[in-house]
């Protein structure tokens, strides 16, 4: 059974009329007989009185409303579609994590809402394992997260490395390990530590260091968003380890101080993560994503040549198209 059956057949229902319904869609009266012919062939059943009005059988006219049906849920389908491919899409979701969602997306936002005003934009700051799990979901069609190899090696997700970062000590200004340019591995492990909660990225990528280092943090909290660090930060001696990027405020900040986290002796490795760009190929054919895409890719060159010590490289380089 085809669309073109069901619509041929409600053309002659309606008409009566197998060469006013010819004449309807622009086709040979054998053609639509020959449609109508296979749906009865389909049916087991005529449809018509072969008489000189086609008149419905019992059977057609069983048809007739659920054949509407169907063909309108085809036409609205069809449309939204057409809609897509013309980028006429109602929304874009992005889902980020905090540190991106409060430095690095405004200008990429302001951006998009001037190109596209049509479309709604509706951003989320959640951890990287739920904003992917989300994406995965098609509850959003953009993330912007931690990379996590094991979340991102599906084969149906494109992504993008957009920076690396170094992981820094974040600490109150009177905190004793505040005199030292750089904190070391042993004065790390002599203090309370403030972490995020299981399920961000960050938890995850800081206690698997440390169990590379066969060592164990004093974890004393667990929190999920940058204020909160900040402010239980600078009441006393507890440390965070945080990204380069979400301690761009502390910076500013006379009450609390930023330290690097020295090599640890013997070892090459350095604590660090790395922000993607993730979507699905399917959604890159969709212009107002391909260009939000693209704003990020532009955007993201400017950022790291401002920040000394992000490093910018490509995972893998999908083709994003540019909006003309």
């Amino acid at each position: 059974m085809r669309i073109e059956q069901l619509q041929a057949f409600l053309a002659v229902a309606d008409s009566g009329n197998f060469g006013q319904a010819a004449r309807q869609f622009g086709i040979t009266q054998s053609t639509v007989s020959r449609q109508i012919q296979s749906l009865e062939q389909a049916l087991g059943l005529p449809l018509f009185h072969r008489t000189a009005q086609a008149k419905l059988t019992i059977a057609g006219e069983k048809l007739v409303p659920r054949a509407r049906r169907i063909c309108q849920e085809w036409s609205q389908a069809s449309e939204e579609i057409a809609d897509l491919q013309a980028g006429k899409q109602r929304e874009l979701c992005v889902a980020a994590v905090h540190s991106v969602c409060s430095h690095y997306l405004p200008s990429v936002l302001q951006q998009f809402c001037q190109d596209y005003p049509q479309v709604q934009l509706r951003v989320t700051a959640l951890g990287s394992d739920r904003a992917l799990k989300v994406l995965r979901d098609g509850l959003v069609d953009i993330a912007v997260v931690m990379n996590n190899r094991y979340l991102t090696s599906s084969a149906d997700l494109v992504v993008e490395l957009l920076y690396e970062e170094m992981i820094e000590v974040l600490m109150a200004a009177d905190h004793p390990l505040a005199q030292y340019e750089q904190v070391s591995w042993d004065s790390l492990l002599a203090y309370p530590q403030v972490v995020f909660k299981d399920g961000y990225g960050m938890q995850r990528l800081v206690q698997d260091w440390f169990n590379q280092q066969n060592a164990e943090p004093k974890v004393v909290m667990e929190l999920n968003t940058l204020d909160a660090f900040r402010g239980v930060v600078r009441q006393g001696k507890m440390l965070a380890l945080l990204p380069k990027t979400a301690l761009l405020e502390a910076h500013h900040d006379p009450s609390l101080a930023v330290r690097p986290l020295a090599p640890i002796p013997g070892s090459t490795q350095q604590l660090s993560r790395q922000i993607v760009l993730v979507t699905t190929g399917d959604r890159l054919k969709i212009p107002p994503i391909a260009h939000f895409c693209q704003l990020v890719r532009d955007w993201n060159q400017s950022f790291v040549t401002a920040r000394p010590g992000l490093a910018g490289a490509k995972v893998r380089s999908p083709s994003i198209p540019v909006r003309p």
